[in-house]
């Protein structure tokens, strides 16, 4: 008998992810072998834990976790000491480290035919930047059903699955608090009005850094030097699963 292949799920703690996920187990669960792996980062809500143990019972299938070993804490803080950046043209070292590396090892260690990421219907632009620079064996599961965000929101509350806290304060994703490829005046005062310690946080450290993450009137600023007044565009929604996107 031929053995099955694997499909594997990254997992970010986001509703689409989520929903990518479960109908990656309703289309293939009889014929393929599914796992679903989660990057863990502490530097995310405490809800997030929450959410994925309901997911995990949702699922009917344990969630499995890939790290890397060079940074077995999964903290973004002591990423950035050690590299000594946070965010630029190369994009964010907490992405690559964090989550790309700690995919690299996973796949080394466990053979994988196929990759399913929660990009959704509304994000066609970004599957192909993955499927073309990263792996060529994604299944884009949501755009093929033509899922959006909204409608992912839609399924979990179906489901009777409380989506992650973090949605419920204003954020547009569940990634990391005070995430640093943000650049939006809007962002950081949020999070300044939120999790005043982890902006303080930030902004102590991108300081001794030298790296300015927001940008107010065309010009990048320092955290420290940002008002509470300062108001941008609306809050982008950075996903921050295994992919990073540089702009």
């Amino acid at each position: 008998m031929e053995e099955k292949k694997t499909i594997a799920v990254w997992f970010s703690c986001g509703a689409a992810s989520a929903v990518a996920a479960k109908k990656t187990i309703e289309l293939y669960g009889d014929t393929h072998n599914v796992i679903i792996v989660n990057n863990p980062v502490i530097n995310e809500h405490k809800d997030n834990v929450r959410f994925l143990k309901d997911v995990e019972k949702w699922l009917g299938k344990e969630i499995v976790f890939a790290k890397n070993p060079k940074f077995p804490n999964c903290d973004i803080v002591e990423v950035f000491d050690k590299t000594k950046y946070i965010s630029g043209v190369k994009g964010a070292p907490c992405t690559r480290i964090l989550k790309k590396e700690a995919r690299y090892n996973f796949e080394y260690n466990n053979h994988i035919d196929y990759h399913v990421l929660g990009f959704t219907s509304d994000e066609v632009e970004r599957s192909n930047k993955f499927i073309k620079y990263e792996r060529e064996n994604t299944i884009p599961i949501l755009i093929n059903l033509n899922i959006s965000k909204n409608d992912c929101f839609d399924i979990l509350r179906v489901a009777n699955i409380k989506i992650p806290e973090i949605y419920s304060l204003g954020f547009p994703n569940a990634n990391c608090i005070g995430c640093v490829k943000s650049q939006s005046p809007t962002y950081w005062n949020l999070v300044r009005e939120t999790f005043p310690d982890v902006f303080e946080q930030r902004a102590k450290q991108s300081r001794r850094i030298g790296a300015r993450l927001v940008k107010r009137k065309g010009k990048r600023i320092f955290l420290d030097e940002l008002s509470p007044l300062d108001k941008g565009g609306k809050i982008k929604s950075w996903e921050c699963g295994i992919f990073c996107d540089t702009k």
